[in-house]
C-alpha cells in the first residue's frame, strides 16, 4: 500500500505553525486539534522543521517555564524525515521504527502534501492483514 492511500482515507490538513510562533502558541494548537506535532513552515507548504509533545517536554525539563516564551524554532527539529505520497507504507513503518519518529511529512515535490503518524501505519498495516486473513479463511472455506 501506498502512502497517499492513507491520505486519502485521513485527509491532507496539515496543522502549521510559524518559526516565530511561541511554544505556548504551539501547544494551543497541539491541544486544540488533539495531535501530537505540527509542521514548523513559513508558508504552509515547505518545511523549516517540526515539532512535537516530546519536544516542548523535554525542553520544560531543560529551561523550566521560560521555554513556553521561546520561539518554536528553539526547540524544533530541524532535520525532517519525509515522504513521497508514491512511498511504500511497509518501507515507512521500517524508516519509522529504526529512527524514532512518530511523525513524518509527506512532500509532493516541494509542497507540503499531508502527514502520517505512527498510528496512521499501525493502522494501514492492521487493515492490510485483516483483508489478507478474509481472502485466506474465504479460500480455505471453499
Amino acid at each position: 500500500m501506498l502512502i497517499g492511500r492513507i491520505l486519502q482515507g485521513k485527509g491532507t490538513d496539515v496543522a502549521t505553525v510559524r518559526p516565530d510562533a511561541t511554544v505556548t502558541e504551539l501547544l494551543a494548537i497541539l491541544a486544540e486539534r488533539n495531535i501530537g506535532a505540527v509542521v514548523v513552515s513559513e508558508d504552509g507548504a515547505s518545511i523549516a522543521g517540526i515539532v512535537s509533545e516530546r519536544d516542548v517536554v523535554r525542553r520544560l525539563n531543560d529551561q523550566g517555564a521560560d521555554v513556553l516564551a521561546a520561539p518554536v524554532s528553539s526547540i524544533m527539529t530541524t532535520e525532517v524525515r519525509t515522504c513521497p505520497p508514491t512511498a511504500e507504507v511497509e518501507h515507512l513503518r521500517q524508516t519509522m521504527t529504526t529512527h524514532r519518529i512518530r511523525h513524518v511529512p509527506v512532500m509532493d515535490g516541494e509542497r507540503l502534501a499531508g502527514i502520517v503518524s505512527i498510528g496512521d501505519v499501525v493502522k494501514s498495516s492492521i487493515e492490510s492483514l485483516e483483508n489478507e486473513k478474509a481472502y485466506l479463511v474465504d479460500y480455505l472455506q471453499r
